[in-house]
Formats: C-alpha cells, structure tokens, sequence
C-alpha cells in the first residue's frame, strides 16, 4: 500500500469513528479469541461494526466478533478491539494491523493486546494467564515492509522495548492487588493457520518460546513504530502440540478462554485504571493521559 494511501485510509477510518464519539480514547485494548466478554463492561459504550469504518477489514474467526468498542473505564476513555483480522485469513501485513494502527490515530498512547495461545512452558496450564516480555516473530512477515510511511513514525523502529516495562509493571501490580498469578514469558508468533507440529514446539522451546499463537506480534511492532506504548497479555488455552495426548481444536480454545472471563475482566480493568492513575512524562512521542 503507497504510503499516501495508506495515510489517507487511516485518517478516513479515524474521522468515520470520530462522528460517533468525540472523546479521545488514552487506552486502546486489542480482544483475542474467546476473550471479547471484556468490551460488555465498559461504561457509557457504544458500538461500531467494523462494517461501518471506512477500510478496517472484516473478522471472519469464531470469538472475534469485529466490533470497536467506545467506552469507559474508571472515567478513562478507551477503545476496544472485539476481535482482530489475521494473516492466515488472507488479508497482507498492513491489512492485519490497521486496527492497531486506528486506534494510535484515535489518540490512545497506550494499547494493551491480548491473546489465545498454546502453553510450550511445562509448568503452564490451561487457563494461565501470560504477562509477554518479549516475542520471537516467526510469521515471516512485517508491517513496515515497503516505502515507510513518515508521517506514522521512523523507518527503523527501536523493538529493544517493544513490550513497554512501565506497562508491565502497573500489570504485575493489578494482578497482585486481585491475587491473580500472572506468568511472564516470550510468545512466539506463528503464521497458521494449522497448529504446529510437536516437532516445532519443540523448535520453539528451544529457541526460547514460553507460549506460541498467531497474532499480536505484527501489531506490536506497528504500535511501536507510531510511538506507541504497547503490552500484551496470553491467555493460555491449551498445551501445545505433543505435550498431551489430545487433539488440537479451536472449540477448546474459546472453551477455556471463556472460563478465564471473570478472572480475565478485573486484570485488566485493574490494570487500566493504574494506568490512568500514573504519572507519566510528556515526551515528543508519549503524552500523558488525560482524567
């Protein structure tokens, strides 16, 4: 996609959401597979198909439903995604992190993704939830291949911080108020969509793999390119190939993401709120967020 025309896309998407809601989200939220019971609980919300913004691409995954989410938490304004688009559907790179990248021009400094994945991790069980300090991306692909789009941020993005520390310490500070365990751990992106072999997983282990799913890498590194704060959180809805006996199957994913729900909702309203509570330091490239 030239440069021009994608800026041009992204600002025609912004001003579509823009004649819903005026108020400028500070926190956009990504919702993964199974995950999406969050956006029921923002207050004052209101609903946008994905159908009615100007270029965002469709959802076609079961537990996606492909609605942003406008509402608030704790009188923070946020944006949520309920559902994403990924590669295996076919859509480009650029496609695939274009939600990410509307929500950065909706004005939120801080997006915070979320995920199904399988546990490579031996002492993970389905159900855990994964604080992601880093990710190994396998996909093959990139959102900043081509002419880079100025205006959206420099052509070689810093990725020695992709998953922002100030963020994942208010995460590990909600999780242990709420006395939830929160692992934390390297999420390995793969392209699917057929799950991998327990040949791979182990690959995986060894180059150093706690978790492993399909999505949030293109999108943190698209995040990060805009200036960004990004963070991530995996849900882990089953043991990966060969590490039990039973079949993969994408029923049990959104099975066990759905049991997780309750637990899944307070983390991050939790977390959420602590954001909004921090003192942040305006720079060129984060601003603080406003009460």
């Amino acid at each position: 996609m030239e440069a021009l025309e994608l800026e041009k896309k992204l600002n025609e998407a912004r001003d579509a959401v823009k004649r819903v809601r005026q108020a400028v989200p500070q926190v956009g939220v990504v919702l993964g597979s199974g995950l999406g019971g969050f956006a029921g609980s923002l207050g004052n919300a209101q609903a946008v198909p994905y159908s009615e913004i100007p270029h965002m691409p469709p959802t076609s995954v079961s537990g996606h439903a492909g609605h942003l989410h406008l509402g608030t938490v704790a009188g923070v304004e946020v944006a949520c995604l309920q559902g994403r688009a990924h590669l295996y559907e076919g859509h480009p790179a650029e496609r695939v992190v274009f939600g990410v990248r509307l929500l950065a021009k909706l004005g939120c400094f801080a997006v915070l993704l979320t995920n199904a994945a399988g546990g490579i991790r031996t002492s993970f069980k389905p159900g855990s939830l994964m604080l992601v300090s880093d990710h190994i991306n396998l996909t093959g692909q990139n959102p900043l291949l081509g002419p880079n789009v100025d205006a959206l941020g420099t052509r070689f993005p810093d990725m020695s911080r992709g998953y922002d520390p100030r963020l994942a310490a208010l995460a590990r500070d909600a999780a242990h108020d709420l006395g939830i365990r929160l692992e934390e751990g390297v999420y390995a992106g793969m392209l699917g969509p057929s799950y991998e072999t327990p040949a791979e997983i182990r690959m995986l282990r060894m180059l150093g793999a706690d978790a492993v799913g399909m999505s949030t890498v293109l999108e943190v590194i698209a995040a990060r390119h805009m200036g960004v704060r990004a963070a991530a959180i995996s849900c882990i809805t089953n043991m990966a190939a060969g590490m039990t006996a039973a079949a993969l199957d994408h029923s049990e994913v959104e099975r066990t993401a759905g049991q997780t729900k309750d637990t899944f909702v307070k983390l991050l309203t939790a977390w959420i709120e602590r954001i909004a509570a921090a003192d942040w330091e305006p720079s060129m490239t984060f601003r603080p967020p406003v009460a």
